[in-house]
């Protein structure tokens, strides 16, 4: 009897998770600004549950149709140069301008388990506990820009649950990282000064994305060098060409320990919102980045049909073989399979 009062329950608790997950009932708690609502929606977004996508495609046209905006700001930065510090530090000064803040924080995955540390908020100890703040630690998986698949569409539910400002907080710097930059309005790059080689390996188109760069750490001893380094860098962006929008790239040192700095930071990204808002580069440039983002998932969805299509599958096997003699190269196979596809589509 007792075992079959657990299974009744295991049934009705499962039922109930139905009903929490179903667009309709969270996207009451969304707007009302819940934040245990919100998390379970971005949940929703994240499963590869047919259902649940389902569920999930109906609670992003509902995102979508709201028509609620945010400012939206990538932040990245080598490893070291102390992300987190900055965030925790840097949304104390929007919370004290009466803004409510959402931070996206990407923790790194293993490329063999897949587990990810997921340590942000408690890297973020005071800004986890403040009520207008929302934290969600994501695992970047193995995707393409150490940006988690769904961001984007958590971005929306942010906006759609009323945050003002949104962080993006990405695991580190690279060619990939650049992925941070089609889903943000703002580009931070964070950089540490006198650590090794002035430019630490920063590749030149990470830095021409840039829309602020800042050197972080600068107290104590280090103050000297954050300081030479800024000018380092001011000379550096210079010789870059000029943006689309012709806004001019600030250097700017901080300290999250002694709260330097960080007003002059606060100030830049609001000049810069205040100034593209208006001029309606802001709109623009989110156009641009929802075309891309549609070039990209066609391709994704392409080649996951693809992948289930037999005729694919036994042509693919064909031309592989052919590149493994030698008989074809890579680019000469790919051609090849692209004409039989369009030739004989399924």
């Amino acid at each position: 009897m007792a075992n079959q009062n657990k299974i009744e329950q295991w049934f009705e608790s499962r039922k109930s998770r139905k009903k929490d997950l179903k667009a309709n009932h969270l996207w009451k708690g969304v707007c009302s600004g819940d934040r245990f609502e919100l998390s379970k929606a971005i949940t929703l977004i994240e499963s590869a549950n047919h259902q649940d996508r389902v569920e999930a495609s109906k609670l992003l046209k509902k995102c979508i149709s709201s028509k609620k905006s945010s400012w939206r700001i990538g932040i990245t930065g080598v490893p070291g140069v102390g992300k987190s510090t900055f965030i925790e530090s840097f949304g104390k000064i929007i919370l004290e301008k009466g803004l409510k803040l959402a931070v996206l924080a990407i923790d790194p995955s293993s490329s063999i388990s897949g587990g990810s540390i997921l340590g942000d908020k408690t890297r973020m100890d005071w800004l986890s506990n403040q009520e207008n703040v929302f934290i969600r630690p994501t695992p970047s998986g193995l995707n393409l820009g150490g940006v988690a698949k769904h961001t984007r569409e958590s971005i929306l539910l942010c906006e759609a649950a009323g945050y003002d400002v949104i962080l993006i907080e990405t695991v580190g710097v690279g060619q990939s990282e650049t992925l941070v930059h089609s889903m943000v309005d703002f580009f931070l790059l964070l950089m540490l000064a006198g650590a090794g080689d002035d430019l630490q390996g920063i590749k030149r188109g990470i830095m021409e994305m840039a829309d602020a760069l800042v050197i972080t750490k600068a107290d104590g001893e280090n103050l000297t060098k954050a300081k030479l380094a800024r000018t380092q860098y001011a000379s550096a962006l210079h010789l870059f060409p000029p943006k689309e929008n012709e806004w001019i790239v600030p250097a700017l040192v901080t300290s999250s320990i002694e709260n330097n700095g960080l007003e002059e930071v606060w100030k830049n990204i609001s000049d810069f919102f205040t100034k593209y808002q208006a001029e309606g580069c802001i709109q623009l440039n989110r156009s641009r980045q929802e075309l891309l983002i549609m070039n990209q998932h066609v391709s994704e969805l392409w080649f996951s049909k693809m992948e289930n299509d037999k005729k694919y599958k036994v042509e693919l096997e064909r031309l592989t073989q052919l590149v493994i003699s030698g008989k074809l190269n890579g680019y000469m196979a790919a051609e090849e399979l692209a004409k039989s596809l369009i030739a004989n589509p399924s």
